[in-house]
């Protein structure tokens, strides 16, 4: 058995195909695990099959082949062990915000009384900012309310894992940034395990303890695993402050724009070994070099002065 909380095991995943032709698997031979209380985000090019993953994961599908083992147990179906929260807010319009969180909860403990569900609710979306608006319902809230209330109702019925498929994507950057900060307290407090998709390769560098890079698909595989060596107690207000910083910025950008596509097909297997993804610690190595974009990017104000000199 396992000495980890969660270990997936030579996953893949291959859909079916309409021509009757067979389709090549979206992503193949995928190993990694995850210990207790760890926080790991995933980054990849769309079409990697990172949401794929996260939802064998949740349960909500089935790999082809291999194994996902958490906690010791095969994952088979969906389980109020795990949390999702999805990148639409997926609330019950027609339900308060205590209503959507106390859903949940009952669905957990029908046992509780409704007086113990109300206060338990009311102690999680007091903590995610939400203390006055427990009794709107979704039309009411903005953007960043609503996805707060999936935070809180994930949390609420306290899972063993929380999984995350780009919860914050859709949100303006002042909001994200809002959210990102109340996510890492709560986290922190409550020393949750989490697995998260994000594009964004700042909030993987603000959340993470490791970041699993995954190789553009098809036939895409976890190509390195990055390990986050700065301070845990980390903000995102001084983050960029720490010369590792840069180092584990410029690796992941590096990654995605030059060397994510290198681990595609038969050719990758003479230097890569799938089953024992490389682990790096970009943050400790060298000097601090220049900061690298990503093509789309413009220079965040904090960053001019670093560019500048």
């Amino acid at each position: 058995m396992s000495a980890h909380f969660l270990s997936i095991e030579a996953l893949k995943k291959v859909y079916p195909s309409d021509s009757g032709e067979p389709n090549p698997p979206v992503f193949e031979d995928i190993h990694f695990h995850i210990d207790k209380g760890e926080f790991v985000c995933i980054i990849g090019h769309s079409g990697c099959g990172k949401t794929t993953i996260l939802n064998v994961l949740a349960g909500l599908e089935e790999a082809t082949a291999g194994d996902a083992i958490m906690d010791g147990r095969e994952v088979k179906g969906p389980s109020l062990d795990r949390g999702v929260v999805f990148q639409s807010h997926a609330l019950m319009p027609w339900m308060s915000v205590l209503g959507n969180v106390a859903f949940a909860v009952k669905s957990k403990w029908p046992e509780w009384s409704k007086d113990k569900i109300t206060a338990h609710c009311t102690g999680y979306l007091e903590m995610v900012g939400l203390g006055e608006a427990i009794h709107r319902k979704p039309a009411e809230l903005s953007g960043g309310m609503k996805q707060r209330v999936g935070i809180a109702r994930a949390f609420a019925i306290q899972p063993k894992m929380l999984l995350l498929d780009e919860p914050f994507g859709a949100l303006d950057a002042l909001t994200r940034g809002t959210i990102q900060d109340e996510l890492l307290k709560i986290v922190q407090a409550t020393h949750q395990t989490v697995f998260m998709i994000t594009h964004d390769v700042d909030e993987a560098i603000l959340l993470a303890d490791k970041i699993l890079l995954m190789s553009n698909g098809p036939h895409a595989k976890i190509a390195e695993i990055v390990e986050v060596t700065m301070p845990r107690d980390r903000t995102r207000a001084g983050i960029h402050h720490d010369p590792q910083y840069y180092k584990i910025r410029n690796h992941l950008v590096d990654f995605l724009v030059n060397r994510s596509k290198t681990y595609a097909g038969a050719e990758a297997e003479t230097f890569h070994d799938a089953k024992n993804p490389p682990v790096v610690q970009p943050g400790l190595d060298g000097e601090r070099p220049p900061v690298v974009l990503l093509p789309t990017e413009k220079p965040a104000p904090q960053l001019k002065q670093v560019i500048n000199h």
